[in-house]
Parts: C-alpha cells; structure tokens; sequence
C-alpha cells in the first residue's frame, strides 16, 4: 500500500476562537480529534505508513501522535521552520516516495474506499486524482469541472465569481498524487497545494476527478464542525463507504423535482417544484442517496445540445444548492425511438436500454455506487417512472405534481402515493425508522 501524507501545519485561525492555542487537527469531532479519526480512516483501509507535515504548534501534534505505534501505525514528520503553505512541504517527499501517494489535508473527516479511489487513478492516466462530490454549500466551495469520463476541464476558486449555472462538484480535499507530479517542486518554497501544484496541471490533462458518495467533509470551522458530529454519531459517516452496500432514492426530473414545462431546452426555464431543495436535503443527510434518473429526448429532436443540456443541470445544480441540498449523482438518455422530424439528430433516434422504462441507467448507477436496489425506492411523477422501479426491483412513489401519473402509459400501481417530493421523502424516512 502506499505512502499517505496529512498535511497539518495549518494556523488553524477558523477555530482559533473556541480553540485558542490548539491545532486544528487536534480539534475534537465527537471526542476524537481529527487527526486521529484521519489516520484510523487510513489504517482501515491498509494504510500504515503515514508522513504529517507540522508547522505551527507542531509539538502538540508530535506529542499527541508519537511515532504512532500506539494508533498501530508508523508516522514521521515533515517539519516546517516557516509556514509553506497547504503543498510547500511536498516538494520534501522528492526522491522519498516510489510510487503514487494521498495526500489529505488535516481539517476533513472522512471514510472512503481508497483501494477504489487508487483503481480509478491508476486506470489513468492521471498525475493527480482528486476525490470530488457535490456539497451542500458550493457557493462558496472551489469547484472542479470534469467530463463523465473523470478528466478535469477546469476549475472555479471559491474566490470567482459565480455564474448563473455550475456545477455542485467540489474538490473534498483528499487527493492521490505521482511522483511525476511534485518534480519540479522547489524545497522550501511556499505554496497552496490546489492553486499552484493541482490547477497548473489540468491544461496538460495530467488531472482527474473521482466523484464519490463517500462522506469526506471539512471540519474546519465550528458551524462545520457541529455538522460533522451529527453525521458521526448517527453512523452516517462510517455507512457512506463504498464497501457496504449503499441505499438510494432514485428522482425523476421533470415534474417530480422541477417543474414540468414540456421539453425543457433553456436552462432559465428550470424551476424547482415548492419544497423540493427542502426535500433533497433531507435524503442528504439520511441513509439515502440521492440520484436523479431522466429521459431528456430533447438531444434527439435536436432542442438544445448536450453542452446545452449540461448547463441545464448546473442551473438545477445551483437552485438545489441555495437550499442547501445536492443530487449525488444524474444519469440522464438522451435518446427517443421514434423518428420523422425534420430537425432530429438521427444517432440518438435509436431503441437503447437507458431511456426510462429500460433500467440501464439505474443499473449502471448501482454498480458504481455499490446500491442494494431491493432496498431503495423510485420517485416520479409518471407511471413510466413507477415502471422502471418495479422493473429495476426498487419500491416506488408516485407524486402528484407534474403529470400526476396521468400520462396512462403503463397498468402499474406505485407501493405509496403522495402529494410531492417532500410528502414522499417523509415517507421514505418514516418507514426507515419504522424498520
């Protein structure tokens, strides 16, 4: 297994206020510190040979760790005489290290299938692979822009200014570097890890994002902090791994989470139905995963294109994201059988097994994120919807905005019935307290 670093050197001053004169590492989450939550999260995935770069109040750390026999690791030190910033002390691992290594920063708890997380990267080619997930606050998060397959495209600091649309896929802060990606670093030269070693890297395509449902959050500011404690004592973190079987509210878009306005090909056409970034946020923070399933012919009869169409859902990323709430995942068929339109793009005029009632896509979504689909459930607004579920051996809820199942398509009857997303939520959350 290879090599992992913890950068920890930080000043620490978002917490300086309730933990005055206290690392930020050391900063307790449900009574253990961060650090230590970091490097047991890193043990269980067989990790144990693990470099924390000290600074600023280092003593404290070293004489909390050790040489980390007690946490049943052997940890070394990467000391700083000045502050290097969040990637200056990387450029030590020089000649040190042999083969690819994490590098996580010291304020985020996390559990992640890293044996996963290093497939991904190794499957490349990438120098550097960041691990990337929606959030409930990317307003004010750095924003990675990246292609289904994972190659990043571009980067929004939390310092730019925001357009009307973006995507809610942000860097968590834990990362798999090459040895090639640290050559040319100077020793002793200060530098922030993701504006001068991460984002310089991306013009070459040396850069990939892996997205994952797994918990990593940063627990670096008390409101955060608090936020964290919740998901741990609640089990929420340790379930979230991708080695345990996973559950998922599958959504349908139009009608169930935005408004139903026909075939929607402008992004400023998107509304979101009442209370639904209320309801999202509620399978947030539940043992749900949140993940849209849509049928958008709008690419086959050539209303909008698929750059169009990604816009759409940053738009619908974005409203979500004011309310607090994210889709972990949306798996959109772009595809419509039936031809005979002048203006069709007749590649996508095909049978195909993704678009909705064929269970492609909720398929493909289970076997990337590990989905028992006897325990989860089907959300829409049509009886296609309430089809797929059955057929996918999900259990369904069928809403009554948008068609309301009166499209008359298909003979089924949903397992529930309710008057919106957030009626059908609740349900979906009382029968798992219930059970």
């Amino acid at each position: 297994m290879c090599t992992a670093v913890i950068v920890a050197g930080g000043m620490g001053t978002r917490m300086a206020d309730e933990y005055p004169g206290i690392p930020k590492c050391l900063v307790p989450v449900a009574g253990t510190p961060i650090i230590i939550r970091q490097i047991e999260a890193l043990k269980a995935s067989g990790f144990d040979d693990i470099a924390v770069t000290v600074g600023h109040l280092g003593r404290q750390v070293r004489d909390a760790l050790g040489d980390g026999a007690g946490l049943g690791v052997a940890l070394r030190y990467l000391e700083e005489d000045r502050p290097l910033g969040t990637g200056g002390a990387l450029a030590a691992l020089r000649g040190r290290v042999r083969g690819d290594f994490l590098v996580i920063l010291g304020d985020i708890v996390f559990d992640v299938d890293l044996a996963r997380m290093l497939s991904f990267h190794r499957a490349g080619p990438a120098r550097i692979t960041l691990a990337v997930h929606p959030n409930d606050h990317p307003q004010d998060s750095d924003l990675v822009l990246a292609d289904r397959e994972g190659t990043v495209l571009g980067w929004i600091s939390k310092r730019d200014p925001r357009p009307d649309a973006y995507p809610n896929l942000v860097n968590s802060g834990l990362y798999v570097f090459s040895p090639a990606a640290i050559e040319g670093l100077e020793v002793e030269q200060k530098l922030d890890l993701d504006r001068d070693i991460v984002v310089p890297q991306i013009r070459s395509g040396w850069v990939r994002a892996y997205r994952t449902t797994e918990y990593i959050k940063d627990a670096g500011t008390p409101g955060r902090r608090g936020q964290v404690e919740v998901a741990v004592a609640s089990g929420l973190v340790a379930r979230r791994n991708l080695r345990h079987r996973q559950r998922a509210v599958f959504l349908d878009r139009d009608g169930t989470l935005n408004v139903h306005r026909g075939l929607l090909h402008r992004p400023e056409a998107l509304e979101l139905e009442a209370s639904v970034a209320h309801a999202v946020g509620h399978l947030n923070r539940s043992p749900y995963l949140a993940i849209c399933i849509t049928n958008q012919p709008v690419i086959a009869r050539n209303l909008c294109s698929l750059d169009e169409l990604r816009t759409i859902h940053w738009r619908l990323d974005v409203l979500l994201g004011q309310g607090g709430a994210y889709l972990d995942d949306l798996y959109f068929c772009p595809h419509h059988p039936d031809g005979g339109y002048p203006e069709e793009r007749r590649e996508y005029k095909i049978p195909c097994a993704c678009r909705k009632p064929g269970i492609g896509l909720v398929k493909e979504a289970a076997l990337r994120y590990n989905i028992d689909l006897t325990r989860s459930w089907f959300v829409g607004d049509t009886t296609t919807d309430m089809r797929t579920g059955a057929a996918a051996g999900t259990r369904t809820v069928l809403v009554a905005t948008g068609l309301g199942g009166n499209d008359g398509r298909y003979p089924v009857r949903p397992d529930q019935e309710a008057w919106n997303l957030e009626e059908a939520v609740a349900r979906i959350l009382d029968e798992e307290e219930d059970s």
